[in-house]
């Protein structure tokens, strides 16, 4: 029974315990979240390991005058929890329910709507200066794991605050699984020495004693980050203009809260080091954090899921497997990821080849140029990555790839609607921004054949190229050979129809399209390539057929139904096209199946606008037969 819980509503009724109840509290949320994750689902691991530093943050700032911007956001439940959320935590991740990640529409306690990582510090400085400037004593904290650490952004936002002398916290939860020596008794009171006020009260003297003596004054400087590195860290930071603290345990409310409350009387740019445990508390998370960071239901006893998988393989799945076929019968072939192993389905790549497989860290831009790189030298790197976070990167396309014609190929995995993470994660724009780069090839499977035929086809190619899938399982046709290239830009005429239309799909709509097409007696045409199109298809059906509908899970805006539109355009034939694809909008989270039946790419919705579309026509005939 979550007795303390019950009475937490809100941050201040947090800040009226006494510190000797918060350990007692950390245990409710973390048997509130067990139980609420083992039937909706969610971010688990992390939320379990920062119990204690969410509850140390709200108890010793003022929240929401003192801003916390979390990066990712993903670890930020607790916190969600503790600023009015708990009745309706039920909902996270579902439509029309709470967001998987901190969204500023959704409540005045989340400063900054996240869900990519390495954005906290760059928005909290931003904070923080805006406050200076408008005379505001507030604090402002940026918290941030130790891999999203490894994105430049991140190190960008230190220089900066550095540079500006800016007040501002950071914390860097560090949460991997081995703990640095360093976190022993010594480093313990060193730490909670360099974070009180006395210390910091003997530096300022010492600096302002020593301000007319530069040579001493430097001299100083040196030996206190000398000693520091000796115990701690955080040289780096502290030659990024960083005052380092740590590391602590981010378990223990005894050590953080002290330390919490003297760093927010601090001034300048402050940097602690946490160090917390993935799943700390439940045993199967602890012990496996990447199989718990992301959860569907699961029995909280046993850990084990409360669906089976089963049926055909996940997209993911079949281009990890598919790889690897590829890469044993040609030793050019390499496997790069940020961050992004098991999401992208490189697990079984990376134990096949391991010298032929690179996890870049959180480094979308650097991923980029690093394959272009070794497309220099003669390799043939795939890029496995999603369709959201390719997003961060567009410029190392366009200028180190594409300019160069480097044959370098984008697996773009979570391509279109993502389901329960949203619009953060929402694949809605590859198409659009790929089609316009002069040199690039993009290819759309419509199962799980052609998406190993277009593997091999990107690696035939002398320049770059993407393929580009959704986050579902496959059809679940049988597979047999090995990956051959296709005709590049030859598309595929799946079903000749006696109507007036044709339904033209970009992707994984065949089944729904040939229902579809049954009804009303459509062609239908799988298409493969966005870039380059079949033009002669495309010029015959235009003649043979009063209506092409494109389907495609992209913004329709810049999508491949405006480039089948602007070729059309070109000819001298009367035929309509209508496309198909997402609105104008950012998809909201939600079943996929239910998102793509709201917007028309299911069976149903194909058949009402072919239906639609046959309507004029129908009248005419029947005018004419008067």
């Amino acid at each position: 029974m979550s007795q303390l819980l019950d009475t937490i509503n809100y941050p201040e009724d947090l800040r009226s315990l006494e510190e000797s109840q918060l350990p007692e509290l950390a245990a409710e949320l973390r048997a509130f979240l067990l139980e609420s994750l083992s039937e909706t689902g969610g971010h688990l691991g992390a939320n379990l390991g920062t119990v204690e530093l969410t509850l140390a943050l709200h108890y010793a700032f003022s929240t929401p005058r003192d801003r916390l911007v979390w990066d990712v956001g993903h670890q930020a439940y607790v916190h969600k929890l503790l600023t009015g959320r708990r009745g309706a935590f039920g909902t996270i991740r579902q439509a029309g329910g709470l967001s998987g990640f901190p969204k500023r529409k959704e409540s005045p306690y989340d400063t900054f709507g996240v869900g990519h990582a390495s954005t906290s510090i760059s928005a909290a400085l931003g904070m923080a200066q805006a406050a200076a400037e408008q005379g505001e004593d507030r604090a402002v904290t940026a918290i941030i794991g130790d891999g999203a650490m490894t994105a430049g952004m991140a190190f960008e936002a230190l220089n900066h605050a550095g540079h500006l002398n800016a007040n501002l916290l950071v914390i860097l939860n560090d949460n991997e699984m081995s703990i640095s020596p360093n976190v022993g008794a010594l480093s313990k009171r060193f730490s909670r020495l360099i974070a009180g006020r006395w210390y910091n009260r003997m530096r300022d003297n010492a600096d302002r004693a020593l301000a007319r003596i530069p040579p001493a004054r430097d001299f100083a400087k040196r030996a206190e980050e000398h000693f520091k590195g000796l115990i701690t860290p955080g040289t780096l930071f502290e030659e990024l203009g960083f005052n380092y603290i740590g590391p602590v345990d981010g378990h223990n409310l005894e050590e953080l809260l002290p330390i919490l409350t003297n760093l927010r009387g601090m001034d300048g740019p402050r940097l602690l080091h946490v160090v917390t445990r993935k799943g700390k508390g439940y045993e199967p998370a602890e012990n496996e954090p990447t199989k718990y960071h992301g959860v569907t239901p699961f029995d909280p006893v046993t850990g084990a899921p409360r669906k089976s998988g089963g049926g055909a393989q996940a997209y993911t799945k079949v281009f990890g497997d598919a790889l690897c076929e590829v890469a044993a019968a040609d030793a050019r072939v390499t496997g790069i990821t940020p961050a992004m192993r098991e999401g992208s389905g490189l697990v079984e790549f990376e134990q096949q080849f391991p010298e032929r497989f690179f996890d870049v860290g959180i480094a979308e831009q650097h991923a980029l140029t690093f394959a272009a790189g070794q497309a220099c030298e003669g390799l043939r790197p795939v890029v496995a990555i999603y369709s959201t976070f390719l997003q961060r990167a567009y410029d190392q396309l366009i200028h180190d790839i594409a300019i160069q014609n480097l044959p370098v190929v984008f697996a773009i995995d979570r391509a279109g609607i993502v389901g329960p993470d949203g619009p953060t994660h929402g694949g809605n724009f590859d198409l659009s921004f790929l089609r316009p780069i002069p040199n690039m090839t993009i290819m759309t499977p419509a199962n799980e054949l052609d998406l190993r035929n277009m593997l091999a086809t990107g690696l035939a190619l002398d320049g770059p190229s993407a393929l580009r899938y959704p986050k579902d399982k496959a059809v679940g046709l049988a597979m047999s050979g090995p990956p051959e290239p296709l005709e590049v830009g030859k598309a595929e005429v799946v079903r000749e129809g006696n109507g007036d239309q044709a339904l033209l799909v970009f992707g994984p709509f065949m089944g729904a399209a040939l229902e579809a097409a049954e009804a009303t007696d459509a062609t239908v045409v799988n298409m493969r390539f966005v870039k380059p199109l079949d033009t002669a298809l495309l010029a015959e059906l235009a003649v043979s057929h009063s209506h092409l509908v494109t389907v495609e899970e992209n913004a329709l805006a810049g999508g491949a139904g405006e480039a089948v539109q602007a070729f059309i355009g070109t000819l001298d034939a009367e035929v309509e096209v209508r496309c198909l694809g997402l609105p104008d909008a950012f998809v909201p989270q939600g079943e996929r199946g239910a998102l793509l039946t709201e917007y028309g790419l299911d069976a149903r919705g194909m058949t009402a606008c072919l239906q639609e579309l046959a309507q004029p026509r129908q009248v005419a005939r029947e005018c004419s037969q008067k």
